[in-house]
């Protein structure tokens, strides 16, 4: 677990400090900082992960990598949907929105995350698609 945490420091740091962009094997991934409020501790979490979009709309799955639970980040998104993304150099409030049924059989379709099924072919829980919205000024 601290291999991975110590990772994903190294990797959160040159993300900021370049502007988003990565160097060796993640050099032309589509990567985004995503900053959670802890559902347990309410302190701030920032995870990389890979995003596709879907129109004007941020989409990332919470595969975990395969594993048989969901990722932490995706238990604080459900506490606390405010989230903070970066994407590149830009930074920005955002609402975290779980795709219903629906929804989430058209991403399918439409295979906006071309990686989803070798994620889903890992484990039987059924794998959560979440869309980013920008927040507007309203503060949604």
């Amino acid at each position: 677990m601290n291999e991975m945490r110590d990772y994903n420091a190294r990797l959160i740091a040159e993300y900021r400090a370049n502007g988003g962009k990565l160097s060796g094997q993640l050099a032309n991934s589509q990567i985004l900082l995503l900053t959670t409020t802890g559902a347990k501790t309410g302190q701030e979490r920032v995870t990389p992960m890979g995003y596709r979009m879907d129109g004007d709309r941020i989409v990332v799955i919470a595969a975990n990598a395969g594993a048989h639970q969901h990722p932490d980040w995706y238990f604080n998104l459900l506490a606390h949907p405010r989230v903070t993304v970066e994407v590149g150099a830009e930074r920005f409030p955002a609402r975290a929105i779980i795709a219903d049924a629906a929804e989430r059989e058209r991403l399918i379709a439409a295979n906006v995350v071309p990686y989803f099924p070798a994620q889903q072919e890992k484990t039987s829980r059924e794998i959560p698609f979440v869309i980013l919205e920008r927040a507007t000024e309203a503060g949604s």
